[in-house]
């Protein structure tokens, strides 16, 4: 059996809160929440991207 690597799983879930909580705010019809959620999901990915990319 694997191990799962457990930061980048709670990365990855964090990622698909952000996008998540993008939905709700569209759902409030708030544009300012879902221009935030919007590039904290997309930071969120590049930088878990990026920390893959570091690891090899």
């Amino acid at each position: 059996m694997k191990n799962f690597n457990i930061p980048m799983l709670l990365l990855a879930i964090l990622v698909i809160i952000m996008f998540f909580l993008v939905g709700l705010a569209i759902a409030f019809r708030n544009i300012w929440l879902i221009s935030l959620f919007t590039i904290l999901g997309f930071g969120v990915m590049g930088y878990g991207l990026s920390l893959k990319r570091k690891r090899g």
